[in-house]
């Protein structure tokens, strides 16, 4: 891409755009080490049909790139720039699996029962219970995932809840590799290592059909193809969310229950926000 800034030799017509670099090895985010490319981002925001036309392109092109949007808000503009982007320090997803990484997460945010029902007890999570409650069942879906991610992705940058968003791409093998590979940390307030997230973003993929749409500094988009149709299938999913992103359910609906009504069932965009 440096070289080819237009992606030609990939038969993509790209608009101007630049390479973001950052820390080769395990070595401090902000020294001064030997860096190496981690994703190429347009200058300037793209509008709807961007992000279709680039997917449609890389397909066929075998290329290892994957296509998403970058998303600004107030204050955080171009923060792909801000060194915070810092692969080195992520495990590889292929060391875990999904199970035991939402168990793990499931025990370290639901709360004590000694704490009492309410809002900060037993009522946040019911009707499950401290016990991890295990993994959703797998859906069908019934359309193809990628046209449901293309069709998101057009209606948020429409409507506006993408801000100013860039076009980027980035070297990994599927989309819910897209956050570990870029080093992406917008999560570090729950969890550091981002390649706990793709795993379970991998398994979303699988069971789901969703797809990762857009990246802001500390939210991810995805798009679901295949979303729980009603709240006896969506209550399992909003448990997964609520491990997977506590703050969606703690600073948001409120409860794991009003949750799935809410934000799960029939839902085809999945958005996660870490405080």
């Amino acid at each position: 891409m440096a070289e080819d800034p237009q992606g030609r030799a990939l038969g993509l017509d790209l608009p101007p755009g630049t390479i973001i670099d950052g820390p080769a090895g395990r070595t401090p985010p902000r020294s001064r080490a030997r860096r190496e490319p981690l994703l190429w981002v347009s200058d300037e925001p793209v509008g709807v049909g961007a992000l279709a036309a680039c997917r449609a392109r890389l397909a066929p092109a075998g290329s290892g790139l994957q296509a998403v949007l970058l998303h600004e808000r107030r204050g955080l503009e171009r923060w792909w720039t801000r060194e915070e982007l810092y692969p080195a320090s992520m495990s590889d997803p292929d060391d875990h699996h999904v199970e035991p990484v939402l168990r793990a997460f499931w025990g370290g945010v639901v709360p004590d029962p000694e704490e009492g029902e309410g809002p900060d007890g037993a009522g946040l999570i019911a009707p499950f219970g401290r016990d991890w409650p295990g993994l959703a069942e797998h859906r069908v879906p019934q359309e193809d995932p990628e046209e449901a991610a293309l069709a998101l992705a057009d209606e948020l940058v429409r409507d506006g809840v993408l801000p100013a968003p860039r076009l980027a791409l980035v070297p990994a093998g599927r989309g819910a590799d897209v956050p570990t590979a870029m080093g992406w940390q917008g999560a570090a307030n729950h969890e550091n290592d981002t390649a706990l997230l793709t795993t379970v973003l991998r398994s979303w993929e699988e069971r789901f059909g969703a797809r990762v749409v857009a990246l802001g500094f500390d939210e991810i988009h995805l798009s679901v193809a295949a979303p729980p149709p009603t709240r006896v299938t969506a209550l399992p999913v909003a448990a997964e969310h609520f491990a997977f992103c506590p703050d969606n359910v703690w600073q948001g609906s409120g409860s794991v229950r009003a949750y799935a009504d809410e934000a799960v069932t029939g839902v085809g965009h999945w958005a996660f926000w870490w405080d």
